[in-house]
């Protein structure tokens, strides 16, 4: 659709993620994805996998993500979020806990930039069972915000990166 010129370049998105949690403390969450237009024939990603794309449990929390779905495939990274948030990690620190463990991870040497780290992006956003939310990138490149709605009202939030520049 960009190549013919039905969609401006850099003006869609391929993944979602939302969670939420409701006024009894029942978690939920939804991961979506392009679906069979941007499907690489033989692919399969990592939204529909549980634990790599996405993860409940009503006991601790939700995450999700975009990003290099290959990354969280290999780590099943959204459990281990959630499962690092059981241990009694913030939101934002068992984000980061996925992400360095990406980049440990990521050995390919054609996934990865002259610096040595990972030559992608890949993005969390997490929620707990008390409602606080974080949302942590590799990098702080491309999108750097996410959303989220609570007594407060609506709000963007700055994504915190574990790397500093670009994946380049």
């Amino acid at each position: 659709m960009v190549r013919d010129g039905l969609i401006p370049e850099g003006s869609f998105w391929g993944t979602i993620n939302c969670d939420g949690i409701n006024t009894n403390g029942d978690i939920c969450g939804v991961t979506t994805t392009s679906g069979l237009a941007w499907k690489i024939p033989g692919r399969v990603g990592d939204s529909p996998i549980l634990g790599a794309g996405l993860y409940v449990d009503n006991d601790v929390g939700a995450a999700g993500s975009t990003g290099r779905g290959e990354a969280n495939l290999y780590n099943l990274s959204s459990y281990l979020i959630v499962e690092s948030m059981r241990r009694g990690m913030s939101p934002k620190d068992a984000g980061m806990e996925a992400l360095k463990r990406i980049r440990a991870n990521t050995v390919e040497r054609r996934l990865l930039n002259a610096r040595g780290n990972p030559n992608f992006n890949i993005r969390f956003f997490v929620l707990n069972k008390r409602g606080e939310t974080a949302g942590v990138a590799m990098y702080h490149a491309g999108e750097t915000r996410y959303a989220i709605c609570n007594e407060n009202g609506a709000q963007a939030l700055e994504l915190e990166p574990l790397l500093e520049g670009t994946p380049e």
